[in-house]
């Protein structure tokens, strides 16, 4: 009898305010990463990165090789086309598999911070082709694209706008440097740096 009577006052002691404490921690984490989550465009694709980042080391050798700049700027705009392309169907992939809407508030934010810098460097780009300065082309994409990813990134993960940066200030050294190294800043950029953040993004996001 005694044992009983000490084993319900022992199951009667309060809880700890230290646990309580942790368990309160735990449970404030857990709201913020699901709000975060709510917030954030989840969905895109490292592997798609990865994809575009090899396509674009392809694009660089087959642009190297053109005889004339009509023929180095379309190769880069069916990379552009290509790109948009494949990660365009890697991130529905994604969001299906991840159960995230496409329509959401999150994805259409993300969108809307990408489309200025793409739209400004699609109106410049043919300006500067018309007026036949093509060596001011790389830098001029890889800062505006840098630019919109960084813009867009907000409302994504966080190794998106750090991403976008690399871009803005390889496109800056880009403007800077000798016109014959345009084919090697487009190949670090929309391949090597596509091909390293889009592996952590693989990595640490879930594909």
């Amino acid at each position: 009898m005694a044992d009983l009577q000490r084993a319900d006052l022992s199951s009667s002691d309060p809880v700890s305010p230290r646990a309580l404490h942790l368990r309160a921690m735990d449970n404030l984490r857990f709201i913020r990463e699901m709000m975060e989550g709510a917030a954030r465009f989840t969905a895109v694709s490292g592997l798609g990165e990865i994809a575009v980042g090899v396509t674009a080391v392809a694009a660089a050798w087959i642009a190297a090789r053109q005889l004339t700049p009509a023929g180095w700027v379309a190769v880069w705009l069916i990379e552009a086309l290509v790109g948009v392309l494949v990660s365009v169907t890697a991130i529905v992939r994604k969001a299906r598999r991840t159960d995230v809407a496409l329509l959401s508030g999150p994805v259409q934010r993300f969108v809307l911070g990408l489309l200025p810098p793409f739209l400004a460097g699609g109106v410049l780009t043919a300006v500067f082709f018309l007026q036949g300065s093509f060596t001011v082309l790389p830098g001029l994409w890889l800062l505006l694209y840098g630019t919109g990813v960084v813009t867009g990134g907000a409302f994504s993960v966080r190794i998106v706008p750090f991403m976008g940066m690399a871009f803005m200030g390889l496109g800056a050294c880009a403007l800077i440097a000798p016109a014959a190294w345009g084919d090697l800043f487009l190949a670090a950029g929309f391949g090597g740096l596509h091909i390293v953040f889009g592996a952590y993004i693989a990595w640490r996001h879930g594909g």
